[in-house]
Parts: C-alpha cells; structure tokens; sequence
C-alpha cells in the first residue's frame, strides 16, 4: 500500500473523493490544487483534522513549486487527477485546456521524473504515478458498437479530449523512454456530491431548483455510462497500489442511459421531494432542447472487465441509489450549489459537458 499520495486537484470533484479516501484509510496526502473556478476546498475540509492531510497551492505548470512540494513530501505515489474539463468551456477557449491538462501534465511528470531518479532503488521500484485519463480520448461509438477496450486507438474529437490524450502520451513516452512506472486510469461520466454545477446532474438539479428550465443539446439521444464518484475513487485507489508500470484501466459504471432519460429521472427525483410544479405538472415538462454543440459526441462506453480481474473492483453504487443521493445531495446543501453555480456562471453554455 503506497502510504504517501499526492493529489493534484485535490479539491476537484474527483480528486477531493479520492482524497478523503485516502486520508480515511490512514495515508498521509498532499493535496496540490491551483484553486480555480471549479474547485471547492470545503470538499476536503473534513480531513484538515487528521493530521494525514496537508494542502499547498500551486499550478501544476510551475515547475519549480512542483519540484520542491515533491522533495518536502517525498510521496511514494501520485494520483494526477487536475484537469480542465468541460467539454463546453474547451470550445470556447482551447488553449487553456492544452495549458493545464497537455502542458501541466508534461511539467509535472519532468519533476516527477527527476524526483523519481533521486529516490532509493526500493523506493523507485514501488513508486507510481497514475494518470486520470477518459473515455472520450478513443473518440465517439455508434449505438451498437462494442465498448472501447484497453487496445482501442486514441481518436478525440474535442479540444478537452485531444487535451487529455496529449497528457496520456507524455505520461506513456516518459515510461517508455526512461522507465518512469506510469500507468493510466479511463474513467466514464462520474457523478456525486461536490460536483461543479456545469456538469448535467447538478446543472439540472440546479436549474430545477431555480425554476429554470433543464437543456438538452439536440434530440438528447447521446449516450453515456455513469459511475457514482465514490467507486472512481475507490478504482483509483486500487490502480495506485496494484497497477504496474504501463497498465492501462478502464472503469465504467454499466449505467449507459441517453442524456434526455437522465435528465428526466432528475426531474423525477425532484418532483418526489419537492413536489410537483404549481398547478401539479411534472418537472419533465420543463426539459427544451437547444441547438446541439459542435461535434457533439454520440455515445461512449468502456468495457472494464480486465480491469475488474486484474484489480478485484467493481462498483458498489447502482445507479438509481447513486443518483438519488446526488439530488438528496444536492437540495440538502443548496447553499454550497447556488453559490457554485454562481461563481461558474450558470447559463454560459453550460448543459453539462455531456
């Protein structure tokens, strides 16, 4: 078991589960979060108490800082889970997401490689680093295509997915070129508590809550499989202490539904703890569709079944209780989700990065 973890973006949506997992089961972590607009340290508050937790701000694109939080930690792993990554905000301003997920990656594992050469000959054998990675790095599936494998070959087609498959490369070429024991983590949609409201679970509890109506880009037919954040930390955790240099794991939450059927079990889930709309109509008749986004994916999915073998995982959150405690959730800290979607500013694209 790896006992010192650093964490980058650990008070992301991703990274502060992984992190309060970590800390839970008795590892020290540093967290290292450049604190930009979808980060939400009150998401690791809980584990400021431990004394297992330390937090240093910085941007994973400063070398130098990265360098020398590496030397002061001397972690004996890494969970690289900061990204830019709304697919929304990639059209509109690519360059900030080659910034931190292409160039940040590369900075980071160059620090990582030189930190990693100076350890003992034990200490580097058991060292890893884990890249967070995607499933929409292999592109788009039709509707009755087979899941994308281990083998399938990268084809993104967003600048958030060519962003994501650029980190990937560099953190493969560093292992292939000097030995650095990398290995990546391909993720499907993930959704819990914490997460920022542009994505489509919270961005529609949200709107509902506002009285505002929920979009759909197109018909709402595009397909994606969910897995509760819960099980992504619990994969990570998992990939960081048994993954060998090279690994590649995809986990999926075999939960494939079309964005309109997840819109509307939202909708649902609201109207059975809110009541129905004034006049008794269901929230449903709020859904409208708008224009489709550029190049909008239609359908991802994974097969994970390697990785359930080689690593004993599966997840332990079905759907329906997953998202039903992320509306739960969601209402029951309304504050934290106003304030949120406040700061993102709601109604900028914003129909969930999906």
């Amino acid at each position: 078991m790896k006992r010192r973890t650093l964490v980058t973006g650990g008070c992301g949506f991703i990274g502060s589960a992984l992190t309060r997992r970590l800390v839970a089961n008795g590892r020290d972590v540093l967290n290292l979060d450049a604190l930009t607009y979808a980060a939400s340290p009150e998401a690791v508050a809980v584990c400021e108490t431990s004394g297992r937790y330390a937090f240093r701000h910085a941007d994973i694109c400063d070398a130098d800082t990265v360098s020398e939080a590496l030397a002061a930690f001397r972690p004996d792993g890494i969970v690289h889970c900061a990204a830019e990554t709304h697919v929304d905000r990639s059209i509109d301003a690519p360059e900030a997401f080659l910034r931190t997920n292409a160039l940040g990656t590369e900075r980071l594992l160059s620090a990582t490689l030189a930190y990693w050469r100076r350890l003992p000959p034990e200490e580097r054998e058991n060292f890893r680093f884990v890249q967070v990675s995607t499933d929409e790095v292999f592109g788009a599936l039709g509707p009755d295509d087979p899941p994308f494998t281990a083998a399938s070959p990268y084809a993104p087609r967003s600048p958030y997915a060519a962003s994501k498959a650029a980190g990937d490369h560099v953190a493969e070429a560093l292992r292939a070129t000097f030995g650095l024991p990398t290995l990546i983590v391909h993720g499907c949609n993930a959704y819990g508590p914490w997460q920022a409201p542009e994505k489509l679970a919270p961005l529609t509890i949200a709107r509902l809550r506002a009285g505002e109506p929920p979009e759909l880009y197109g018909d709402g037919r595009q397909r994606r499989d969910w897995l509760f954040v819960d099980d992504v930390a619990e994969a990570l955790e998992r990939a960081l202490d048994r993954g060998a240099p090279g690994d590649r794991f995809l986990i999926a939450g075999g939960a494939e539904r079309e964005n309109r059927e997840m819109v509307g079990l939202i909708c649902d889930l609201v109207d059975a703890r809110l009541g129905p709309l004034p006049g008794g109509a269901a929230r449903r008749t709020l859904i409208r569709q708008v224009a489709d986004r550029p190049g909008h994916d239609f359908r991802y999915a994974l097969d994970d079944d390697a990785t359930r073998a080689a690593l004993g995982w599966a997840p332990r959150v079905g759907f329906g209780e997953g998202l039903a405690a992320t509306v739960d959730w969601c209402l029951e800290n309304a504050g934290w989700l106003d304030a949120a979607s406040l700061r993102l500013g709601r109604g900028r694209r914003g129909l969930g990065g999906v």
